[in-house]
């Protein structure tokens, strides 16, 4: 679907705090995914109120790019996906089903979008996703092969294989948490790499931001991605993951405070009209 106006790619920049190569290479593209994930972050305000987000490029531009505010997962990679493409990268959209926590990979739709990446010169595709929103996601890309560990800007991660039912191959991304019950590896996707185009995002995009049994409709949900670790605020409480591994919690006082703390720690301007807490 050809967009409405042309991107513009120095906004998204500025925006990120980009001052590097503008170059489609490896070195380019990790630069851009680690800059872009500390520099925008996720947040569901807009599915809090039972309204799917625009994925219209114009509307990702002046909300994710020109206001103070974040977005959840299509809204980021398809921001992404835009300015890879203006700069010489394919980019192929995929679907995934989150499976952190699931007993069996089936039980879970596919309601994630991330990106398979390649660079003009280059044949290894890389896993590319700046809109998880979890402790596990990426913050960098990572190469698409099996049964490596990669450390990207602190985390560990790897791609396995899982059997399931289909003919094309499943790959899971995992991360590595010492704390998990079944193990330091925890399943955090399961995605095949058949293509997926923006209709299907349409869609995915509108069950997810409306449907009243979507982890988003419920309760608000924003996190930020920092050099110093990982902040999560579900509803009122806020998390704080150190690089260290040590983590700090606290309960919001209220709505007001739930306001301050997204100003000044998640750089994120509040609509007015909006309520954050559910409690």
């Amino acid at each position: 679907m050809p967009d409405t106006t042309p991107f513009d790619l120095d906004a998204y920049l500025r925006r990120i705090g980009w001052e590097g190569p503008r170059r489609a290479d490896l070195a380019t593209l990790r630069g851009l995914h680690l800059a872009h994930i500390r520099a925008i972050p996720f947040e569901n305000l807009d599915a809090l109120h039972g309204r799917a987000p625009s994925l219209d490029p114009d509307d990702l531009m002046a909300k994710l790019v020109h206001s103070r505010r974040g977005g959840y997962c299509y809204e980021h990679n398809l921001l992404f996906s835009a300015a890879l493409e203006a700069l010489g990268f394919r980019v192929t959209g995929l679907a995934a089903r989150v499976v952190v926590g699931a007993d069996r990979f089936g039980s879970r739709p596919r309601t994630h979008m991330t990106l398979l990446v390649t660079a003009p010169g280059d044949p290894q595709p890389y896993l590319t996703d700046v809109g998880f929103g979890a402790i596990g996601a990426l913050l960098e890309p990572v190469p698409l092969i099996a049964g490596t560990e990669f450390h990207d800007a602190g985390r560990r991660h790897r791609l396995v294989h899982a059997p399931h039912g289909g003919p094309l191959e499943m790959w899971v991304l995992e991360a590595y948490d010492e704390s998990g019950d079944d193990g330091p590896w925890v399943a955090q996707y399961a995605f095949t790499l058949d293509p997926f185009e923006r209709a299907d995002y349409e869609v995915f995009n509108w069950h997810v931001g409306t449907n009243p049994r979507s982890p988003f409709t419920g309760r608000l949900y924003v996190q930020r991605v920092t050099a110093d670790g990982h902040l999560l605020l579900e509803d009122g409480l806020l998390t704080e993951t150190r690089a260290d591994g040590s983590v700090r919690k606290r309960e919001l006082a209220g709505e007001a405070e739930a306001r301050q703390v997204l100003d000044a720690d998640f750089g994120i301007a509040v609509p007015d009209g909006i309520t954050l807490l559910t409690t």
